[in-house]
């Protein structure tokens, strides 16, 4: 009985033969596939498995975490009153829009 080698290697330090055979198996991107792998606190990364003939891979795949707060999710739109501040310009202005 022959058994696999198991590795775990970045996307980018595959050669580019195999670069393209992991492109090939996943033409639609990774997201579908993709796992998390935990290491402990704080320390993690993401992966998809890939084989071939003689390898089973986990491909570590870089992936940016947008951990940026958007300035618009910041916004204070309630009054506290718990009433959509300047709601009756917001309709003014909607149904303007709805005559053009």
């Amino acid at each position: 009985m022959n058994t696999k080698k198991k590795l775990v290697v970045s996307f980018k330090n595959l050669s580019p033969e195999l670069q393209e055979e992991v492109k090939k198996q996943y033409p639609l991107g990774f997201s579908e596939k993709m796992m998390r792998i935990d290491l402990g606190p704080d320390k993690f990364f993401y992966a998809v498995p890939f084989e071939t003939d003689d390898t089973s891979y986990l491909v570590k795949i870089n992936v940016k975490i947008d951990t940026k707060v958007d300035d618009e999710d910041e916004k204070d739109y309630f009054d506290e009153d718990g009433e959509i501040k300047d709601a009756e310009e917001i309709a003014d202005q909607l149904d303007e829009d709805d005559e053009d």
